[in-house]
């Protein structure tokens, strides 16, 4: 399955790179972690406007999720802990995570979700 060059539009996601530890405003740490992502890559993909039963078909019923991401190269890095930008500016926090992945011998389907990041 191929993705129509029309159909594809940009978006970028980050790597999990690991949590780090939050600190208070004397530096002392809260017992809190707080997840990191290495350097956003940008992708062009295909990004369904909402989900359908097709894609619901596709992933399992008992999954949530909001958008489903098509993309050509069944080898992509990307993973369900796997930040994403989609709606919004790259300089603002990520408005998707990754889901589920279902790969196929040409393609690569993701299941992203909708999220909402407190503070920074």
């Amino acid at each position: 399955m191929k993705c129509m060059w029309r159909n594809k539009v940009p978006f970028w996601y980050a790597p999990y790179a690991g949590k780090t530890a939050v600190q208070d405003e004397y530096g002392n740490e809260t017992g809190e972690y707080k997840a990191t992502y290495g350097t956003p890559v940008k992708l062009m993909g295909s990004v369904s406007p909402a989900t359908g039963k097709a894609q619901m078909e596709q992933f399992g019923t008992l999954e949530k999720y909001d958008k489903v991401i098509v993309y050509e190269d069944p080898n992509c890095a990307m993973d369900e802990s796997s930040a994403l930008w989609v709606d919004k500016p790259l300089d603002d926090s990520p408005d998707y995570m990754v889901k589920r992945v279902a790969r196929s011998l040409t393609c690569v389907s993701y299941a992203i979700s909708k999220v909402t990041v407190h503070g920074g």
